[in-house]
């Protein structure tokens, strides 16, 4: 493993970047991006008998832990209909003594990305959108978008797009829509100065990281994004994007409801996710672990829990990267996804729009960099001829956390962590790794 000074000196210099810090994409390169001999061996076994311990996995998160590279670690597994196995070490925060356990709060970052898109789905299922309906039908102020001749050029020097943003394209990232940790030049400072912003980190200002207030309201965040040029042809190619926060703004005017109310009354409370949120509570707040980042050869506080920004209400729910919540909770989203819709005689997804969710929904044409994967609805889906098998389906977030699930082998994994970025550590790349080589070797 890399020390503590490799990871922030050598790799990052004495202040990371904005994109560095929140390294939202590498946690989807994260699922499915590592082969092994271990995956290899753990194809070929049945799922059936789950042992009681993860020997390799509790070293590897106990090390971070000992070395004092985190305060806290945790590994949510479920095999089969079984309920959630935890391996964990430490606390929430060093200043804290509660143990991190299932019902710990982590900051899901990206990992909101599915759950958005799965209540896209639901829309889709009932036949209140559709997959390739224009966006426009919905938000007609994105008819007639432009597109900038280059992606770093002036925002006055654009094209007449080509073809309508759809449904599919929001889902998927290929709407053509940028993003402020992945785009430079005149286009992120435009969208800055819009408040069109990927999420929130800290009440607190460090070095590299931009205090852009956000737009006031999820209705004005998708008015002012729909005055931005988009940076490629809609339907040309993958760019990890805002469009899972535009989502929740699409979501909410076909339902009819607040985004997050939509989220809360049909996934969370269906699904007893009764500690996810867009807001930590005072009555979970003693849950919320601490994130930290990296500096200068020691972890800082990034966002004490004590005063996290998320004990405020947020400008707007971020539907690309707004939510908190505990393993336990998105191991009942994954078991639901698992069982293609359902999850203990509730039913928020028919089996068809599950299976078409956890698909490549990549627009004819289109690929990954990756030739294995592709993506579904918000998050990566593993491809056959995958090393790691087909189907595969999940995302990673900006603070450290994984989770994906295996809806034929009847796996469910979820790596959690706080730490920024979460390249700083191996954690994010490789604890589901570790987990695979337990399984291998039973």
């Amino acid at each position: 493993m890399r020390g503590l000074m490799d990871a922030t000196g050598a790799m990052y210099g004495p202040a990371v970047s904005r994109r560095q810090m929140f390294g939202w994409a590498a946690g989807g390169a994260a699922l499915v991006g590592m082969a092994s001999p271990a995956r290899a061996l753990w194809l070929g076994q049945g799922l059936g008998q789950a042992g009681e311990h993860y020997p390799a996995l509790r070293a590897y998160i106990q090390e971070y832990i000992t070395s004092r590279r985190l305060p806290g670690a945790m590994a949510a597994i479920g095999l089969g209909g079984n309920g959630l196995e935890s391996v964990a070490a430490g606390n929430i925060a060093f200043d804290s003594n509660m143990a991190v356990d299932a019902d710990t709060l982590w900051r899901l970052y990206s990992m909101t990305k599915p759950i958005t898109g799965i209540a896209a789905m639901m829309l889709i299922d009932q036949g209140r959108m559709q997959l390739d309906q224009p966006l426009s039908d919905i938000l007609p102020a994105f008819a007639n978008m432009r597109v900038l001749t280059s992606a770093d050029a002036p925002i006055d020097q654009t094209v007449a797009a080509e073809r309508a943003i759809t449904i599919r394209h929001l889902l998927t990232h290929t709407a053509g829509l940028g993003y402020t940790i992945i785009q430079n030049g005149p286009i992120k400072a435009a969208y800055e100065a819009a408040g069109i912003v990927a999420g929130q980190v800290s009440r607190m200002q460090f070095p590299g990281i931009s205090r852009t207030d956000p737009a006031p309201s999820l209705t004005a965040f998708a008015d002012r994004l729909a005055t931005m040029p988009l940076v490629y042809q809609p339907g040309t190619r993958w760019s990890y994007s805002i469009s899972l926060d535009l989502m929740g703004r699409v979501i909410e005017v076909v339902s009819g409801q607040p985004f997050d109310a939509f989220l809360q009354q049909h996934i969370f409370a269906p699904l007893a996710m009764a500690s996810t949120g867009f807001q930590v509570d005072e009555a979970h707040a003693g849950r919320l672990s601490t994130n930290y980042a990296p500096f200068g050869g020691t972890l800082i506080p990034l966002d004490p829990a004590a005063t996290s920004i998320y004990r405020d209400h947020p400008a707007f729910p971020f539907g690309g990267a707004g939510l908190v919540g505990s393993a336990r909770d998105y191991d009942r989203f994954l078991n639901m996804l698992g069982n293609y819709g359902e999850l203990g005689g509730v039913r928020i997804l028919s089996d068809a729009a599950a299976r078409t969710a956890m698909s490549n929904l990549m627009p004819q044409g289109v690929a990954m960099a990756d030739t294995f994967s592709g993506f579904g609805a918000g998050g990566r889906v593993s491809l056959p001829g995958s090393p790691i098998g087909a189907g595969i389906f999940g995302w990673g977030g900006a603070a450290g956390t994984i989770a994906y699930v295996d809806p034929v082998r009847k796996i469910r994994f979820g790596g959690y962590a706080n730490y920024m970025p979460a390249q700083a550590y191996d954690f994010q790349r490789r604890v589901g790794e570790v987990f695979l080589s337990d399984m291998a070797s039973r």
